[in-house]
Order: C-alpha cells, then structure tokens, then sequence
C-alpha cells in the first residue's frame, strides 16, 4: 500500500463550519442497536470512536507493522467479534480496552454510524461512538505502533478523493491525512460519516 503514500491527493471543497464538543454530541448522537443483520460472507467486528476535550480530539491507532492484517494502517480501536462477547458493542469496549488501555463503560457510548466493509479482509465493522471531557494516559499492547490524538476539525479538512487505483470498488472512497500518515479503507470511510453528520 506504498503508493497510496505518493498519490496526488484531490482536496474536497466541504467546509466544517464548527466544530464543538456539543455540535459533535448532537450529530452524533443515535439509537444503539449492537447487532448486525448479514449473510454468513463477511466476519463481524466493530470499532469505538472516542472523542474528547473542549477542541474535539479524536483518538486513533496506527496497527503493528507485525499483524497478518492491516499491518501499519491507521484505524480506530476495536477488532473482531468474540463469542465470548453479548453483542458488538462489547466487542468494541473490550478491544479497547485491551488496545490502548482505556476503559469506556456502555453508558458513555452515545450512537452509532453505519457499517463499513473492508476491501480485502472480509470484515463487516460496526462503528461506536463516545465522547468524554478528558482521557488519562494511553498504553498501546502489542498490536498498536502508536496512539495519535488529533484535532478533529483539521483531520476532517484533510479529505479527499481517494485516487489509488487498486481501490476501485462500486463506492466513493476517501483518504484523510494527519502528520504524513494517510487514513484510508474502512476508517477514513468511518470518518466521512462522521463530516457528512457534522455538515447536516
């Protein structure tokens, strides 16, 4: 996926007119159903959005380069359904939990954005919401590089048309960008929903 990091990326002119903790709540905010109905084709997952502090920030992960998959790609926390887990929901608090160290109880997570399919791995992901005043400090386990906390107005301004040829898929794809690393796939499709909800 090195070409990605060379493309000639195509700015999208789509102002974020304000962005505040409150405005983030209330676009955010939805009914919570943990579930997800689907055929047996694609594997379960979900992920959690967690945004906090008075200038939204919004957390997110850079994958060990280690990993069979998705290795080195820049993701929100969470993983793959455990049948141990009651619902998706679970899974994400769980996978956050074990990921970056951060506790985040059902009551905190506020709604939920429509699922997303990755390209090649075969998941269906399911995307949580929470908002927080504050984190305490972050530990990454064995499957993170690195934790970035980054400002959600400017990430969001970074959008544009994702033009790498080997991800033609029926779907209008985006990338965003934060300190020469690029989001694309599955998050930066997560973080279009969450643009489109702010621009509503």
């Amino acid at each position: 996926m090195a070409k990605i990091f060379e493309q000639k990326l195509h700015k999208i002119d789509e102002s974020i007119i304000c962005v505040d903790l409150e405005l983030v709540k209330t676009a955010l905010s939805s009914k919570i159903n943990p579930v997800i109905e689907h055929g047996d084709k694609n594997k379960l997952a979900s992920v959690l959005v967690v945004i906090y502090g008075k200038e939204p920030i919004i957390v997110m992960t850079e994958k060990s380069k280690h990993l069979k998959l998705h290795a080195g790609e820049i993701s929100f926390p969470g993983g793959n359904f455990d049948p141990v887990d009651s619902d998706l929901l679970e899974t994400a608090l769980r996978e956050t939990r074990e990921e970056i160290g951060l506790n985040i109880s059902k009551e905190q997570v506020l709604g939920q954005l429509d699922p997303v399919i990755t390209l090649n791995s075969g998941f269906t992901i399911l995307p949580f919401v929470s908002i927080v005043d504050e984190i305490k400090t972050l530990s990454a386990n064995s499957e993170v590089e690195n934790i970035f906390h980054i400002p959600l107005k400017s990430l969001l301004k970074t959008m544009a048309k994702d033009t790498e040829p080997t991800h033609n898929i029926p779907q209008e794809m985006y990338t965003f960008e934060f300190e020469n690393k690029i989001v694309w796939g599955a998050s930066a499709r997560i973080l279009k929903q969450i643009a489109n909800r702010l621009n509503s």
